[in-house]
């Protein structure tokens, strides 16, 4: 099975001011991350407020990003639920409109709590689009599902053939690290946190990853990887130092889904709000987040139309 290389984003969904969701900026959208290095995009999932969304809105944002992907663009489709039948009804029209793959966080209710339950649900999701690739999505800050992820890819392993790898966005790079060294990188392990990319790399990890903050700052990240690559740990240093300042500021304005969705308004590219309940920037807000991006020179780095 393909192993990611490069970032994929995690975008955001745009919204009309009403709240119906806004197909329109999604071509220009696609085609903006693409010129700054990233190669796809994981929708609907924690950035894309999915679990805000009807099926039916789901839906049609997948067939939106389908139908705008760029060549080689990876469009894939994070299909998690509380119902496990509607779930797997998204994973089928994942595969019928051409998605390169699908993905699912374990539900915020019922809390899941053995890995056995896990499986099951992976298993059923996964089987509703078995010529795709499942990427399980470990978010445990989300849904409370603190589970030891070596073990699920012992428990999947055999099972779920299409179970691709982990999105692995928690804070233990020991753990991250020994998914990735499991029977010699089976399974394709996905860095989920922006903030950490450089430590992952040292550990020869990070090779492919989905993140949030790509949506503005792509460009930078993925300028981490390609200068390691190139050997330059200094310049990659100074990248992921900076990404870590961009971090710094959005957790000042309720973080990513909110705060970042905002950025994306003050590069070019207005999304519109996010759903109730998330609280929405206010203007007097808004010249603060200016602010204290132009005090890191984010203009001069971010993403480029």
């Amino acid at each position: 099975m393909e192993k990611i290389i490069g970032l994929i984003d995690a975008p955001f969904t745009p919204f009309y001011e009403n709240g119906d969701v806004n197909l329109e900026p999604i071509p220009a959208y696609a085609k903006m991350l693409q010129k700054n290095g990233l190669k796809g995009v994981f929708i609907n999932g924690s950035s894309g407020e999915g679990y805000m969304l009807t099926p039916e809105e789901r839906m049609r944002l997948a067939e939106a990003w389908v139908a705008a992907a760029p060549k080689d663009f990876k469009v894939i489709v994070h299909v998690g639920s509380c119902c496990v039948r509607e779930s797997r009804r998204l994973a089928e029209h994942a595969q019928k409109i051409g998605a390169w793959g699908i993905g699912a966080m374990a539900p915020p209710f019922p809390k899941i709590g053995r890995i056995e339950e896990l499986v099951k649900y992976i298993e059923e999701i996964a089987s509703g689009a078995p010529a795709l690739p499942f990427y399980y999505y470990h978010i445990p800050a989300f849904n409370g599902a603190y589970l030891p992820m070596v073990k699920l890819l012992e428990a999947v392993d055999g099972r779920v053939p299409n179970f691709a790898g982990i999105k692995y966005t928690f804070e233990s790079m020991y753990e991250y690290n020994q998914c990735r060294l499991y029977k010699n990188g089976k399974y394709d392990m996905l860095h989920g946190q922006d903030e950490t990319i450089l430590p992952c790399l040292a550990m020869g990890g990070a090779q492919g990853g989905i993140g949030g903050t790509t949506n503005y700052n792509g460009k930078n990240l993925v300028g981490i990887i390609e200068a390691w690559n190139r050997g330059d740990l200094e310049a990659a240093r100074a990248l992921q130092n900076y990404s870590q300042a961009v971090i710094n500021v959005i957790c000042h304005f309720r973080g990513n889904i909110v705060g970042g969705k905002r950025i994306m308004k003050l590069i070019g590219l207005d999304l519109g709000p996010n759903r109730t309940p998330f609280q929405n920037i206010t203007p007097e807000e808004e010249v603060q987040l200016r602010k204290e991006l132009e005090e890191i020179g984010f203009f001069q780095h971010c993403n480029e139309f």
